[in-house]
């Protein structure tokens, strides 16, 4: 196969230029790798909250210093559209390498900040502030990370298996989060409650920033988009305001799926620790059993969406996750098999819309603003959406109860489900082509 396929015929299916297969594997590999750091460094924030809110925050109030953590957490989502705008500008503009070497640097750099911070105890106040520019930091990174990776990727896949490539966003930075979950495991059951809570905690932040250093070595090696390349550039905002219908789009198609990702995917073995008193090893184990049944599914729904199109994936995905968003909150306990099995059930349910949103976005927008074009309202989609979502969850069951928050979740993907009703089939669409 040469490096750039021939101008399709009429009804056949477009091939967008990809490279040979030597550097189709470092595609894959560094993207992935890069990908699954950023979300290590993420879901380590939220899977070790119990364990180091007292350490930022004052150790005299527990549940004043969960809450305020997790308020924390949300902040970090504050940057994100703004890390969606500037990297995603920088992506349309230098390049999706470029972009996506400078975000996993970044990232890398909020858990080192993190990983030496001083306590409150020690230093008081400053701590909490400089837990929040660190979160800040990764928010912008993770903010632009996301647009500029699935970007990059769905325009080097070859457009019949663009949804089975796509699918690598969500298994790499699944993986990074299901190792954040196997070292708390781990240290979970090596170190006591005490010691986790004095310095255990740091470990993950330090190796996560540590192997983010090393991602960004390898992405400032790997090859830009050869679509990116032969496209002419453009002034970005009359594009982006032209094409405000695919931004709205966007955002749509994502509120009730981020949130139902961060309350199963990222902050379910830390909500049965604090508010169901599932044991800490248990629980996060659990989460590993089930973020390794959505990894395995990930392809799949990819493939199937490249045979019968996005829609319908779409669709099945985020209407089946509404039917059963009161059952399987009903069945979780205080039960770590129940939380492995609610999570498990979600999360393949979820991975019909999280294997395939990567290519669906790309496809949604002209390369001279594919990035920032998606970047900006998904980004304020996760920020008000996702960010929130493990705060509202406790608070909404402290003061009104578990079934108030599943509520507010179904009805977010009954939005979601209206506005796929909306989009287009994208299927097998030249990236290369011009809107």
């Amino acid at each position: 196969m040469t490096a750039l396929a021939e101008k399709p015929t009429p009804g056949t299916i477009a091939e967008t230029p990809t490279p040979p297969t030597q550097s189709r594997r470092k595609t894959l590999f560094g993207t992935g790798v890069g990908n699954a750091l950023e979300w290590f460094d993420w879901g380590v924030f939220a899977i070790f909250t119990p364990f180091f809110a007292t350490q930022f925050f004052d150790p005299g109030d527990p549940v004043s210093a969960f809450l305020a953590t997790l308020i924390v957490f949300a902040v970090g989502f504050a940057a994100r559209p703004i890390g969606g705008l500037l990297f995603g500008y920088l992506a349309d503009r230098r390049g999706r390498k470029f972009s996506m070497s400078v975000t996993v640097g970044a990232a890398a750099a909020g858990s080192l900040v993190i990983a030496c911070s001083p306590t409150f105890e020690s230093v008081g106040v400053l701590a909490s502030v400089l837990l929040v520019l660190a979160r800040l930091v990764q928010g912008l990174a993770h903010g632009g990370e996301m647009p500029s990776a699935q970007t990059y990727l769905s325009e080097c896949a070859p457009a019949e298996r663009r949804g089975l490539w796509a699918s690598l966003i969500y298994v790499s930075g699944t993986l990074g989060n299901v190792i954040a979950v196997i070292v708390g495991a781990v240290l979970v059951g090596v170190l006591d409650n005490s010691q986790m809570v004095a310095w255990g905690w740091r470990i993950p932040f330090a190796i996560g920033g540590l192997f983010g250093l090393y991602a960004l070595v390898m992405r400032s090696s790997m090859h830009e988009s050869d679509v990116f390349e032969t496209t002419e550039r453009v002034r970005i905002w009359p594009e982006i305001i032209r094409h405000r219908r695919q931004a709205l789009q966007v955002i749509g198609l994502t509120v009730g799926l981020t949130v139902t990702f961060y309350v199963w995917g990222i902050a379910a073995p830390a909500h049965a620790i604090h508010d169901l008193g599932v044991d800490p090893a248990h629980a996060l184990w659990a989460g590993v059993v089930a973020n390794v049944v959505f990894i395995a599914s990930l392809p799949l729904w990819g493939i199937l969406s490249d045979r019968i199109g996005r829609k319908p994936v779409l669709l099945f995905s985020a209407v089946s996750l509404a039917l059963a968003a009161f059952p399987v909150s009903a069945f979780l306990g205080d039960s770590a098999v129940r939380l492995a099995v609610a999570m498990s059930v979600t999360l393949v349910l979820l991975g019909g819309s999280a294997a395939i949103l990567p290519a669906v976005f790309a496809e949604m927008f002209p390369t001279n603003i594919r990035t920032v074009g998606v970047g900006i309202p998904y980004s304020v989609a996760v920020a008000l959406f996702g960010g929130t979502a493990p705060y509202l969850q406790s608070w909404f069951g402290t003061h009104y109860g578990a079934s108030a928050f599943t509520t507010y979740v179904v009805v977010l993907l009954g939005v979601s489900v209206a506005v796929i009703c909306t989009v287009p089939e994208t299927r097998a669409k030249d990236l290369a082509e011009s809107d």
